[in-house]
């Protein structure tokens, strides 16, 4: 009964986030230049390239930088975190990306212990390899790959995976829970015995400027930029827009709330609440400094975006990768 009285009060929701007058967040560290650097100089030895993506979304936040300069080699796209992603609109994303050029697709869960999708990996880089020129290499049986991608979307997940399920080795690549892990285009890293298959880690390149404040939201909701960037309170804003522009209240129950908000810092306070997350302040008054204890907001916002990334606040993909017009 609730959730009726919700979807049918929808039209008290925000339509539209109003973003502020805010600047588009700029991320592009020395490493990420000096990466990019170092792609283009490796790009001569290597097979296919293959671009991990997040499945959240799949339009935006793409580095036009890596088409314009990595993309003459045999391209395979994946699209990862399946785990946290609505599979209902996969024939539409799928479609969408080969309208504008994108041939070979394939969806992975790389963290995942055993996925099917990571077995198709190598046999379908040898079936787009096979159909392209290899540059007078005909004769060399060893394959490598570039892996690239914007960062933390799974590239080294990716190469773990690999590793796992072809070789069922241990992970030879770090892993990291925010971006910019992985610092430097390293050393070939086996990931295939028949046939011998090398892939190039790489570190994660955003493209030195993001085409929209909209775009650099969701790059940061789904944790590919730092979020103290952006900021932790204004993701969590963004979130929640998401969700209730969705219709999906499943914060109402996780955080114990009496309905849906379109407040966010009404919601904040009840997550503070709820998970203990305060702190102490000295607040000045006419008489003398008191300790007071307050509401944690940055924590509660980070629980909140958290929650998002482990897939604990159901699916929005389709929020997420359509902009905000609702159309492609």
């Amino acid at each position: 009964m609730r959730l009726f009285h919700a979807l049918r009060d929808a039209s008290r929701f925000r339509s539209v986030f109003d973003f502020g007058g805010r600047e588009v967040a700029h991320w592009f560290p020395g490493h990420m230049a000096k990466g990019l650097k170092q792609m283009r100089a490796n790009l001569k030895n290597v097979d296919c390239v293959i671009e991990i993506h997040d499945k959240n979304i799949p339009l935006s936040g793409r580095n036009p930088v890596f088409e314009d300069t990595l993309n003459v080699k045999p391209h395979l796209l994946i699209l990862n975190k399946m785990d946290l992603a609505d599979v209902s609109n996969k024939q539409r994303v799928v479609r969408t990306l080969q309208k504008s050029g994108v041939q070979n697709v394939l969806f992975t869960d790389c963290l995942k212990q055993s996925d099917t999708s990571i077995k198709k990996v190598v046999p379908l880089v040898m079936e787009i390899i096979e159909k392209s020129m290899r540059f007078n290499r005909a004769e060399n049986t060893t394959y490598c790959l570039m892996v690239i991608g914007v960062p933390n979307v799974g590239k080294s997940s990716l190469i773990n995976a690999l590793r796992r399920t072809n070789l069922k080795k241990g992970r030879a690549s770090r892993v990291g829970g925010e971006p910019g892990i992985t610092k430097a285009v390293l050393t070939r890293i086996q990931v295939s015995e028949r046939p011998l298959m090398y892939l190039l880690d790489t570190p994660g390149v955003l493209p030195p400027r993001i085409e929209s404040v909209e775009t650099g939201m969701k790059l940061a909701l789904c944790g590919t930029i730092l979020d103290h960037l952006v900021g932790e309170d204004i993701i969590a804003d963004y979130l929640l827009y998401s969700l209730n522009r969705l219709g999906n209240f499943s914060y109402v129950e996780k955080y114990s709330l009496q309905e849906p908000s379109d407040d966010i810092q009404h919601v904040l306070k009840r997550i503070a609440v709820k998970l203990g997350k305060t702190q102490r302040v000295t607040a000045i008054t006419g008489v003398g400094n008191i300790n007071v204890t307050v509401p944690n907001y940055t924590a509660a916002a980070y629980d909140f975006i958290r929650a998002f990334r482990k897939g604990e606040l159901g699916q929005v993909i389709s929020v997420l990768w359509l902009p905000q017009s609702l159309s492609l």
